[in-house]
């Protein structure tokens, strides 16, 4: 069983940065996959990043490629995503996610966060 917390989030200009955390509870967080997943009002909820229990693999959609970095540290059982360069479509509600098998669909994941919001202003 896994727990996980977002926080970070808030109000930023277009072309601003923002550093969303995941904190975890439960030791078997250091065994799953993270995720980081968005759902914008009347959207569905779509792919970020993901990460592999070590942080040696990661995945990124398109969308966010070269401007989000995702990073984790087990020591502490928390998850980051690094956002950069952000524009008024990455407006949504971040979530992040578990799940013990390598994945970016995310009907797949086990484990989710309650999201914290993101707005970025033009």
């Amino acid at each position: 069983q896994v727990q996980l917390v977002e926080s970070g989030g808030g109000l930023v200009q277009s072309g601003g940065s923002l550093n969303l955390s995941c904190s975890a509870s439960g030791q078997a967080f250091i065994s799953y996959t993270m995720g980081w997943f968005r759902q914008a009002p009347g959207k569905e909820r779509e792919f970020v990043a993901a990460t592999t229990f070590s942080g040696t693999r990661t995945s990124y959609a398109d969308s966010v490629k070269g401007r989000f970095t995702i990073s984790r540290d087990n020591d502490n059982f928390s998850g980051y995503l690094q956002m950069t360069w952000l524009i008024p479509e990455d407006t949504a509600v971040y979530y992040c996610a578990a799940d013990i098998t390598y994945v970016i669909d995310a009907r797949l994941y086990a484990y989710w966060g309650r999201g914290t919001q993101v707005t970025v202003s033009a």
